[in-house]
């Protein structure tokens, strides 16, 4: 009986798996062909316009680059910084335990919610505008409790016999974090980053709750600016009626997801080259 149970598990499990992977395949697949005549020069240093023939994706494109830049520079010192001082120096306590939930929490908080707290906070009460700050910095708070997590987790794995054996010669706890703790949980802390830094690039909604606009024909040049991003662009080309400008959405789509497989390929080499170096000193 629980053999049969279990084949009807993993066959029901196969069968969604393969009926997922259908299903992206035929959305790639028709995406691809809608926009891949789309994808020239011309396309790729242009600015917006209303002619979707002359429509290029240039200010989103720079927009989401400089984007997900300073929203790396701000969240993974904050949340790999966290990770490092709950995990390393954090006593236990009641309110370390309160503080574990909330993180947990709000890693599972819609992006939405996260979208009106900037709007809040970074709009309204520190007046920064709706400017590239002020969205690096709400897309800062949406990924913060996903690097803390993967980065907590990966500290956790670290054998404790070799702390334990460093602070038995006389290391101090900074020196064991630095040169044990750090290097061996790198790769699983790069693992949550690339995770988190995939999801922020392709957010819409937190964007959109804290005036992001949708047509720019310039380049943001200091912090302060206003921006777009490609996801925001996106979504504008797709709800305009024209079949032309659903072209240019879907060569868009084309551009964001190449960028994304070209950001994670990166890392991920990176990862697996810390990922030896720590293999090697274990």
């Amino acid at each position: 009986m629980h053999k049969f149970a279990d084949r009807m598990f993993i066959t029901l499990s196969l069968a969604a798996l393969m009926f997922t992977l259908l299903m992206l395949f035929a959305l790639l697949v028709d995406v691809f062909v809608d926009g891949v005549t789309r994808l020239n020069g011309q396309f790729l240093t242009s600015f917006p316009s209303r002619k979707p023939e002359e429509a290029g994706i240039l200010a989103a494109l720079v927009g989401s680059v400089s984007l997900i830049t300073l929203t790396a520079a701000i969240a993974v010192p904050l949340g790999v910084g966290s990770a490092v001082y709950l995990e390393q120096y954090a006593k236990r306590s009641r309110f370390n335990a309160l503080m574990d939930i909330n993180i947990g929490t709000l890693a599972g908080v819609p992006s939405i919610i996260y979208g009106l707290l900037g709007l809040a906070l970074f709009v309204r009460v520190l007046a920064l505008d709706r400017s590239l700050i002020s969205g690096a910095l709400t897309l800062s708070l949406l990924i913060l409790p996903i690097i803390i997590i993967a980065s907590r987790e990966a500290i956790r794995v670290v054998p404790t016999s070799l702390q334990d054996g460093a602070f038995a010669i006389g290391a101090t706890r900074s020196q064991v974090i630095r040169r044990i703790v750090f290097p061996l949980a790198l790769p699983g802390i790069l693992t949550g980053i690339i995770l988190a830094l995939s999801r922020a690039i392709g957010e819409t909604a937190p964007l959109i709750a804290i005036g992001a606009l949708t047509y720019i024909a310039f380049l943001p040049d200091s912090l302060s600016s206003p921006f777009t991003a490609m996801p925001i662009q996106i979504f504008n080309w797709v709800s305009r009626p024209q079949e032309a400008f659903h072209a240019n959405a879907a060569a868009g789509i084309i551009l964001l997801l190449a960028i994304t497989l070209l950001f994670n390929a990166v890392a991920i080499c990176t990862r697996n080259h810390f990922y030896k170096i720590s293999a090697h000193c274990s």
